[in-house]
């Protein structure tokens, strides 16, 4: 930008000046806000490639001061996301941190991550956005969003900037998410004859057949599966846990008692008897209040071991891109099948535990007692003995 031909007008007492540096071939403004304790004057200067935009940046400064908000000029939004992150998430769960961890490593600070917070305009969201809205959907866009507006609104809070710019944009439709698949009938006949034996083989039944969550699936532990038929219940699963925070299900009316199929029921029993047998050779105590899916160590099962173990499976069953798939499917999949083999959708909704047929995974229904059998009995009539296994014993408890 060339010089300009007029000589700036020399500021009066108390206004604020501008002029232009010919070095830095910018306008420079400063302020004056009076003098110090020590006697110093105290001044601020920003600077801007024309005289509007150095005027606004005065008046915002000047408000910023106005309103006790102590903006550093070289707080970057990486340093306000990263505080966030450390100060702004107390308690909640480690997954839901890394979650929000990666998407921020990945779709902010790459783009926005050097940007000085007190500069940030919502037109540069607006572009960044819709950037963003052409690798990522709909659902991650929003979240990405809400990590930045959530982190400047914790910057805030303690001073560091004077209005959240991302509260001002609009966020845009992202692209289509990946939409959940569903076994089909051979498909699933296929992969409940793979690695029989396996405790794999034993979840991939209960979620198939009987269509509970994983994260209800990992933390089940024995003294909530009874895989013998009583004068008051047929075998069933308690869903009383999850790895949710506090151990509770989704919610509270997710806490249901499911009938499982014959065959779930036969193969959960062999699961059991076999982990006992090596618990005994092992030299380790088993225990009812033990998991039904350990890891080696005999805790918890990650999620990502269950995937993985799932991809094995399923490669080896046939699958030509098991990669593709997730544990999640088995729900939708135990869904499926049982619209397909003509189960009316309010039954459905019931099995699963939603409250009504338009439910999706938000709201469900508290039903402990009786044990809902409809899906169990559907199963036992698709599969027949397909999972079957001979019926072993449960080992005694002590």
């Amino acid at each position: 930008m060339a010089e300009p031909a007029e000589r700036p007008r020399k500021a009066g007492h108390g206004e604020d000046s501008i002029y232009w540096d010919k070095s830095r071939n910018r306008y420079i403004g400063a302020a004056s806000l009076g003098y110090t304790s020590n006697g110093k004057r105290n001044r601020i200067k920003v600077s801007g490639k024309t005289k509007t935009e150095v005027r606004r940046k005065l008046r915002e400064r000047r408000k910023e001061i106005e309103a006790g908000v102590k903006t550093a000029s070289t707080y970057t939004i990486s340093e306000a996301v990263s505080d966030w992150l450390a100060q702004g998430l107390k308690g909640r769960e480690l997954s839901s941190l890394a979650t929000y961890r990666s998407l921020a490593d990945c779709h902010i600070t790459p783009d926005l991550g050097k940007a000085k917070l007190r500069e940030l305009e919502a037109d540069v969201l607006d572009v960044w956005l819709d950037a963003r809205a052409g690798v990522l959907a709909t659902q991650s866009l929003g979240m990405v969003h809400s990590i930045l507006r959530r982190s400047i609104a914790h910057a805030q809070r303690r001073g560091k900037v004077l209005r959240n710019v991302a509260e001002l944009v609009e966020v845009p439709e992202g692209r289509p998410g990946r939409p959940s698949k569903s076994l089909t009938l051979q498909q699933a006949e296929n992969v409940l004859r793979t690695q029989k034996g396996s405790w794999i083989h034993a979840y991939v039944v209960l979620s198939l057949l009987v269509g509970i969550r994983t994260e209800e699936a990992r933390p089940l532990t024995w003294e909530h599966v009874h895989t013998e038929a009583t004068t008051e219940a047929p075998p069933h699963v308690d869903v009383w846990r999850s790895v949710r925070r506090g151990a509770d299900t989704k919610t509270r009316k997710s806490r249901r008692s499911l009938a499982m199929p014959q065959q779930a029921a036969a193969v959960m029993a062999a699961h059991r008897a076999k982990q006992w047998r090596e618990y005994r050779q092992q030299g380790r105590e088993w225990t009812e209040h033990g998991l039904a899916f350990p890891n080696d160590d005999g805790e918890l099962r990650s999620a990502q071991n269950v995937r993985r173990n799932l991809r094995k499976l399923l490669r080896e069953a046939g699958f030509p891109q098991p990669d593709e798939w997730t544990t999640r499917e088995l729900r939708t999949s135990f869904v499926s099948l049982l619209s397909d083999h003509g189960i009316p959708i309010e039954v459905i909704a019931r099995v699963v535990g939603h409250s009504g047929s338009n439910t999706t995974e938000r709201v469900y229904r508290k039903q402990l007692r009786p044990v809902i059998t409809d899906g169990a009995e559907a199963m036992d009539n698709i599969f027949g003995g397909t999972a079957g296994e001979s019926t072993a014993s449960p080992p005694d408890s002590a």
